[in-house]
């Protein structure tokens, strides 16, 4: 079995030189995925590169692809370019009922596991799990043990479809991110994520995972998302500040193996994503 290029991230920050840190291009666009690869050709690092639940999916998704059609698309691009293509990490974000949420509960998830089985099948091996929003009937956030319970039931799923896999997915859970696409009004000030919800976050789906006979595959989750304080919308960007979050960051001495993802990082200077990887969150994400 080979190990997933992830299962060490938590130590990367430390790191005296080298990869320290990895952003997660998520987007489509054919264009995004080879400047992305061309760039990490020329440093000799690997590209990580993700679709969401809503671009790519059984159904098609806006970008017309399943997840075997996704790695295909990548995998083109990666081989016209002479990109080696084991150096491309696939990940899956906000997998769960989101698409589907207008349905009830019960057949929104039958679908979200239709769905994670075809991400794991197809080699994706980075898996978000995000089961928070409720479907038809339902409040639209659930309470951390519901979305945790469903959370692990995708990630059953997913380990029964990579059972013989060479290489095992690495999990992310918790769902606290900022607006996809970025916000439609100016923002004046975010709330960084609480201490406690974030040791709370990983202690349920820990829990969780346990009571769905998957306690294993938990040690292979090594991220939770997280709102470290960043957003950008038609406005203005919100730069991030250390300081802020510098409670949130301490958390992770107490986590051992995790990281922390960061969303909507766009538009930060170089000195604020240096900052966020120097402070623990050390999954950027840009795009769509």
């Amino acid at each position: 079995m080979t190990a997933n290029p992830l299962s060490d991230i938590s130590t990367w920050r430390f790191r005296a030189s080298g990869l320290r840190g990895i952003p997660s291009i998520c987007s489509a666009h054919p264009v995004v995925i080879e400047a992305a690869m061309r760039h990490a050709g020329r440093l000799g690092l690997p590209v990580l590169i993700e679709a969401t639940c809503n671009q790519v999916n059984q159904d098609g998704g806006y970008t017309g692809m399943t997840p075997g059609d996704f790695r295909d698309f990548v995998e083109v691009i990666a081989k016209r370019l002479g990109f080696p293509f084991e150096r491309v990490i696939l990940g899956g974000d906000h997998l769960g009922p989101n698409p589907w949420k207008k349905l009830p509960a019960t057949e929104a998830m039958d679908k979200a596991k239709v769905m994670i089985d075809a991400f794991a099948r197809a080699g994706f091996t980075k898996l978000h799990l995000d089961t928070s929003m409720g479907c038809a009937g339902e409040p639209v956030a659930l309470s951390d043990a519901l979305t945790a319970e469903r959370a692990a039931s995708l990630a059953a799923v997913a380990e029964a479809a990579t059972r013989d896999a060479a290489i095992k997915p690495v999990y992310i859970v918790g769902t606290e991110v900022p607006i996809p696409g970025g916000a439609m009004e100016e923002i004046e000030e975010l709330e960084v994520t609480r201490p406690e919800a974030a040791r709370e976050t990983i202690a349920v789906h820990r829990e969780a995972f346990a009571k769905a006979g998957i306690a294993e595959a938990f040690e292979r989750a090594v991220g939770a998302v997280v709102q470290p304080g960043v957003e950008f919308g038609n406005h203005n960007v919100v730069a991030f500040d250390a300081d802020k979050a510098a409670s949130l960051s301490a958390v992770l001495a107490d986590l051992k193996g995790f990281v922390f993802e960061a969303h909507s990082t766009d538009y930060q200077t170089p000195e604020a994503l240096k900052a966020l990887i120097d402070n623990g969150f050390s999954i950027l994400k840009v795009g769509p």
